[in-house]
């Protein structure tokens, strides 16, 4: 069972390297993540962008460019576009966001000609290494989708379920959060929840256990739910917490990546391939795991 990132690194060693293409890869710390993954063997990485900047770079951090491939494109857009292109062409397995905003590799990621769409809902998938929990907890979603209706947070389901199974979790517990762990017609998210749970047990959701309404406490404390009486197999043993809405998802990401001093990763999930999507804010150590991920799920495509 997979419990840590150490795991999670292995297990990419193990069944790397894929390729990642580097949209607009004239960044520091996505180049020092990208070169430490390609030296443990995880990853090998085509870098899109401005040459001259990637080089300087290079020079600062001690990156032998001769173990990539460059790709001299000095708009933003277009070597954004070509990144993705890659991927779509079968050159790449991973698309990875560089020294670009989300927006503009997000539209070429959905790009009709050249782009990864699939019909399916995008949507992130945060994984967090907590210390007080005794294995790996997704999140989702924190920066995607606003307020997803019933079908939506399905599809987010599905993309998180199939971020687990990359992560070998055979069948993940999925646990719907919202403020109160029992349904009430005024709170939206609770009567969302009891439907989830039932389209699950008519097999309409498939390859996990979805459980809801859920407290965060009864989901994720064995004690809180017995103290709850609570006794579905989710409580207090989730792997899989899905929010009500990107705001609440966003405070629990950030509460569990700066307050409880976690080890996290984050992914896109819902394209034809895995699109590794950091914020700057990010450490070296999340963009590497980052990078895991997004070769697990290569790796089961």
């Amino acid at each position: 069972m997979i419990r840590n990132f150490e795991d999670v690194l292995n297990l990419a060693k193990s069944r790397g390297p894929k390729t990642i293409s580097v949209a607009v890869a004239q960044d520091k710390e996505v180049l020092i993540a990208v070169n430490e993954a390609y030296k443990m063997g995880i990853c090998n990485a085509i870098l899109v962008g401005d040459k001259e900047q990637i080089e300087k770079i290079a020079d600062e951090i001690n990156l032998d460019l001769s173990k990539y491939e460059v790709i001299d494109i000095k708009d933003i857009t277009e070597a954004s576009r070509k990144a993705v292109e890659l991927v779509s062409t079968g050159r790449a397995h991973i698309v990875m966001k560089g020294l670009v905003d989300t927006s503009i590799i997000l539209k070429a990621v959905l790009d009709g000609e050249i782009g990864l769409r699939t019909g399916n809902i995008l949507s992130h998938v945060a994984v967090f290494s907590v210390d007080t929990y005794g294995k790996l907890l997704l999140v989702t979603d924190a920066a995607m989708n606003i307020a997803p209706d019933l079908n939506q947070k399905k599809q987010i389901i599905e993309n998180a379920v199939f971020l687990a199974h990359s992560l070998d979790i055979e069948v993940p517990k999925v646990a719907v959060v919202c403020a109160k762990e029992k349904v009430n017609p005024k709170m939206p998210a609770t009567v969302d929840a009891a439907q989830l749970t039932e389209m699950n047990e008519k097999g309409e959701i498939t390859g996990c256990i979805v459980g809801g309404p859920f407290a965060l406490d009864n989901a994720i404390s064995k004690e809180a739910a017995i103290h709850k009486g609570i006794s579905h197999p989710v409580a207090g043993d989730a792997d899989i917490i899905l929010t009500p809405n990107i705001e609440s998802g966003n405070v629990l990401y950030k509460a569990l990546a700066f307050l409880a001093k976690s080890k996290n990763a984050g992914i896109i999930v819902g394209a034809k391939a895995p699109v590794v999507l950091t914020s700057r804010a990010d450490s070296d150590e999340a963009k590497l795991n980052s990078i895991a991920l997004g070769v697990l799920m290569a790796s089961k495509k």
